[in-house]
């Protein structure tokens, strides 16, 4: 006998599946914060543009 097709919009249940329960995980510490990334990256550029601006100023 053949198994019966689940309904539409449900997924089988197979080994691996995405819809099982997991844990959640710690956090990962400054890594997983990516604002304070982008606030680093932001303040290295406008460091930089202002090395520039000064030095083109400064001619």
């Amino acid at each position: 006998m053949t198994d019966s097709l689940p309904p539409p919009g449900e997924t089988p249940p197979v080994e691996g599946s995405t819809a099982e329960a997991h844990p959640e995980r710690p956090d990962g510490g400054p890594f997983e914060h990516p604002r304070l990334w982008l606030a680093l990256i932001v303040l290295g550029c406008a460091l930089v543009a202002g090395y520039f601006l000064v030095r083109m100023i400064d001619l």
